[in-house]
């Protein structure tokens, strides 16, 4: 009877409805399936959503197209959104022939891979329709950022400027702004001037061509000039006939010159000097609310206006500096220093720590070279002119030793499975001839250090009783080393036994705490050492271990 009742129960499903249900999935799904395959296009919030059906029909649409190529799981990309979404809507808003939209890149595999995706967020500008030489976006990651940096590709880059009264009320509009005089506006230089101007969306930039206005303001030849309010009022750089017009160096110029004489470290000035790329900051650390500090900043100025675009010769020689100066034959190398005063009890107290400093250690000086990320200080504060200038040009001649942060070691950092090392005891432990050293250099705040610190622990536990094998860990924000430059964390080393731990000279390429990214440097000696960049668990971590530092073949 139960098998009776099974059968007929089956055989009156479809008249009970069952099959309408089955027939509505089946439409549903051959709904979505066509909706992926159209090239219909559709929005939100005001940002173009496209895939490999639409995209092409998109870039034919539309004469600016910004995409932002992204994966739903990165949490720069969900930071990115509402930014992003803000600025397509002022750009619509304001019927701009630029548009903005968005490739789900994880999803869209082909065209991920036909554009060199390879990480997230990735914005790239296609324009008029062009796909095969898309242009990396360069801009701020914000609103406004987005906004100005397609305004200034959607229009002219700089506006034209034609008679006197309407130069002058255009550098008067302006704390700053740059002015490009050519005689020719469809040569070279001014097009290399346009695409500068296109790039620095920060800046006001103008351009003149009229015989009159080359003769008001004392210029004989094509020459870029930088207008402020402050310090000096008018910066000149011509234009070598010989050379042309370099972007990145006048890019360069401008941007270190733009800067004023001392600058101030705060929210809104961060950007600026990190951007301006300048290779050495001198910095003054004192307590604004104090009187008797801030009347150092005097003579901290005094000393600023000798370093300041200083070009010097590779054998000592200084000459002017100045765009076009540089002779082909001899090559000249920038020395610049850049001034910055950081109140210790205002913004400036974010950074104490990477200085291994408090509020209480001010009135004090620190030079910082960006390109090696290394901190230099008086043996003892002295804020005179004299002091300072000597103090900066024994450490550009490398006659000043860095100092190195190092916290104090753990009272049991060596019995725990994970050994815990510090600046101070890395090199006893790290170059023992005897044992095979891997160690994790983490940060305290990275959340991808927190998400293998299990995985760590667990290693050393499997290898605690090894007396070849040590796992170690070092936080490098409270420690440094002098021959090895943490980029990112974590970073994995593995140091393995045997002689010959230091030997010869090596470059490191480095990451600056400031917070920009700078070329390799030189370091005292390259230590021998294999970085370890695959999986991180703790079953690959082990393969990596018995096989000696490197990770056996896996067979095809």
């Amino acid at each position: 009877l139960v098998w009776l009742l099974v059968l007929s129960l089956a055989w009156l499903g479809p008249a009970l409805g069952g099959e309408d249900e089955d027939e509505e999935v089946i439409e549903e799904e051959e709904k979505e399936k066509k909706e992926v395959l159209s090239d219909e296009i559709k929005e939100e919030d005001n940002v173009l959503v496209l895939h490999e059906h639409n995209f092409a029909r998109a870039l034919s649409e539309h004469q600016l197209l910004l995409v932002e190529f992204y994966a739903p799981w990165c949490g720069h990309c969900q930071r990115l959104a509402p930014a992003f979404a803000q600025a397509a809507t002022e750009l619509r808003n304001e019927s701009s022939p630029a548009r903005l939209g968005k490739v789900d890149a994880t999803a869209q595999t082909a065209l991920a891979t036909e554009f060199g995706i390879t990480s997230y967020p990735t914005l790239k500008l296609f324009r008029d329709g062009n796909r095969t030489h898309p242009l990396a976006y360069t801009g701020r990651m914000d609103s406004q950022g987005i906004v100005r940096w397609m305004q200034r590709r959607a229009g002219p880059s700089a506006t034209l400027l034609q008679d006197t009264d309407t130069i002058a009320a255009f550098i008067n509009s302006q704390d700053l702004v740059v002015i490009g005089f050519f005689k020719d506006l469809r040569g070279e230089a001014a097009q290399a001037f346009f695409e500068v101007a296109a790039e620095m969306v920060d800046t006001t930039f103008g351009v003149a061509e009229a015989p009159a206005l080359f003769q008001a303001y004392g210029l004989s030849a094509d020459t870029v000039c930088l207008f402020k309010k402050f310090d000096e009022r008018q910066t000149n750089f011509p234009v070598d006939p010989a050379r042309g017009l370099d972007t990145a160096e006048l890019t360069r110029l401008l941007r270190v010159h733009s800067l004023q004489l001392v600058m101030e470290f705060t929210n809104e000035t961060s950007s600026e000097i990190f951007n301006a790329k300048i290779p050495h900051h001198m910095l003054l650390f004192l307590n604004k609310s104090s009187p008797e500090q801030l009347s150092l900043q005097g003579g901290f100025r005094a000393a600023a206006g000798g370093f300041r675009g200083e070009v010097r010769w590779p054998h000592g020689r200084d000459v002017e500096g100045g765009f076009g100066t540089p002779q082909p034959q001899c090559p000249l190398f920038p020395a610049q220093v850049l001034f910055v005063v950081v109140d210790v009890t205002g913004y400036g107290a974010e950074v104490l720590p990477f200085f291994g400093m408090t509020a209480a250690d001010a009135p004090t000086l620190r030079l910082v070279k960006m390109e090696s990320n290394r901190k230099y200080q008086m043996e003892q504060d002295d804020f005179s002119v004299s002091a300072i200038r000597t103090f900066i040009q024994a450490v550009l001649d490398g006659k000043v030793k860095p100092h190195l942060l190092s916290a104090e070691p753990p009272e049991d950092w060596d019995t725990r499975p994970v050994k815990v090392l510090v600046g101070k005891t890395f090199e006893q432990v790290a170059f023992d001839e005897t044992k095979n050293v891997f160690v994790k250099f983490y940060a305290p705040w990275c959340p991808h250090c927190q998400a293998m610190a299990a995985a760590w622990e667990e290693l050393a536990e499997r290898y605690k009783d090894r007396e070849d094998i040590v796992i170690a860990e070092m936080d490098s924000t409270a420690n440094e080393l002098e021959d090895i430059v943490i980029n990112g964390y974590p970073t994995l080393h593995y140091f393995p036994a045997g002689p010959g731990r230091k030997v010869g000279v090596g470059t490191c390429g480095v990451t600056s705490p400031w917070g920009m990214v700078a070329p390799s440097a030189p370091s005292a000696a390259m230590v021998q050492m294999v970085e370890y960049t695959s999986t991180r668990d703790v079953e690959t971590f082990s393969k990596f271990l018995e096989n000696g530092g490197t990770l056996p073949e896996e067979p095809p």
